[in-house]
């Protein structure tokens, strides 16, 4: 075997050795010395902060001196910087500026296709195999990460800019990562205040070829609202373990709000399955906002549905069980009132119409999901002078087709590429 390829064995195998008991603070040393065996240098890591506007270099990344190598700065932008478009666009690129005796090049830190971050990794040489070196590294690191993350409160400061109030806290650990893909679907989600979320939830699951979808926007902007949602989450996850319909679920939901708190909180939601070997969508409407369908990235319509009642009003309306057969390329978008409803100078709301219109031009635009919608709920947060006041959340599922065998790299692509 050549020696290159012995030494890209070496390092991924000395490095999956050295990581079982490496804590986060020992994560980025441990990395470049096991990189170092596979001939690449100066490697750093770098997090995307919680609202995705820096990226934030992990404490003991590569020597201070090196640092402004590549004039991007100590807490580079995801806008108008070399890193910042590595991360957007989930591609390798090309440092500002090479170093003395080698390239400099910036690596998207990927778990799956949830996007953490970046890497800056430096190489003698420019082929083939110092590019397969560094995004296999770049995907161990992420996967490490996102493992030593579970229990990590360096990690959670790193990625904050300001203080969490308690809700948020809930949150942030109550939902799944904010982009998932396989070969039938791409899942992306948003939601804004970050870090004063208070009754906004969302949650998305697979079970064979079915994929769940909802979304919750829980009554009030308090703590007690965090914990309204939380339940509703809590239950649906339960319910639909078992083996519940989705009326079954909305109605368990119900009960279990009226016996915690009465008539005094509520949520309103969307419950949906989707199956992927058809393309049917199959939602409860609970009293929410309709979804919107995205067709040929040309055209909405809502998916109309008679509403329950918001689930703890225990009102008596009755569920309606409604389906929709997708296309292959369609896009269901579910959504909140804080997205549509926000206002800002002049009192003027972002609208329903503004809100599609901005999902439809950047798909013309060729973007990612996930950065289409960082994109959007910056704009929604400009919009507002920077501040909301409702919580606004977005969940977006792109049904790529029946192809439920499809798990592979050009799977992996779809998830970083489809908008």
């Amino acid at each position: 075997m050549p020696e290159r390829d012995l030494a890209s064995r070496r390092m991924l195998a000395g490095l999956l050795r050295a990581s079982h008991l490496t804590p986060l603070e020992m994560l980025p040393a441990v990395v470049a010395e096991h990189a170092a065996v596979a001939g690449l240098r100066d490697v750093r890591i770098y997090l995307a902060d919680l609202q995705q506007y820096v990226l934030r270099p992990l404490p003991g990344s590569g020597p201070e001196t090196e640092r402004d190598a590549d004039d991007e700065g100590a807490e580079p932008t995801v806008e108008g910087t070399v890193p910042g478009r590595a991360f957007q666009y989930g591609q390798v690129l090309p440092a500002a500026g090479a170093g003395p005796g080698g390239y400099r090049w910036w690596v998207p830190l990927l778990d799956g296709t949830e996007r953490l971050g970046v890497m800056h990794v430096a190489t003698t040489v420019d082929d083939d195999r110092a590019h397969e070196n560094m995004e296999v590294l770049a995907t161990l690191t992420a996967l490490l990460l996102e493992s030593k993350s579970r229990n990590s409160d360096s990690y959670a400061r790193l990625l904050r800019t300001r203080p969490m109030n308690e809700a948020a806290e809930m949150q942030w650990h109550l939902m799944p990562p904010r982009t998932y893909a396989d070969g039938r679907v791409v899942i992306s989600a948003a939601l804004e205040p970050a870090y004063r979320i208070s009754g906004d939830a969302y949650d998305y699951a697979t079970a064979g070829p079915v994929i769940h979808l909802s979304v919750f926007d829980a009554m009030g902007h308090d703590t007690a609202a965090g914990l309204t949602a939380n339940l509703a989450v809590a239950v649906c996850r339960n319910r639909r373990r078992q083996g519940a319909s989705l009326t079954e679920i909305g109605e368990a939901i119900e009960k279990v709000l009226v016996e915690q708190f009465g008539h005094t909180r509520y949520a309103t939601g969307i419950l949906a399955d989707l199956d992927t070997r058809t393309g049917v969508l199959s939602w409860v409407n609970r009293g929410h906002h309709p979804p919107v369908v995205i067709r040929g990235g040309r055209w909405t319509t809502l998916l109309r549905c008679p509403p329950a009642h918001p689930m703890g009003t225990g009102l008596g309306l009755a569920s309606t069980l409604c389906r929709e057969q997708l296309q292959p390329g369609d896009r269901v978008v579910f959504y909140t009132d804080g997205i549509t409803e926000a206002r800002g100078p002049g009192d003027r709301e972002f609208g329903l119409a503004r809100f599609t219109d901005f999902l439809i031009r950047h798909h013309a635009d060729g973007l990612p999901v996930p950065e289409t919608l960082r994109r959007l709920v910056h704009a929604v947060l400009d919009h507002h002078g920077g501040r909301i006041q409702d919580d606004a959340t977005v969940l977006l599922c792109e049904w790529l087709g029946p192809r439920a065998d499809d798990f592979g790299p050009a799977a992996v692509r779809a998830g970083l590429n489809t908008s």
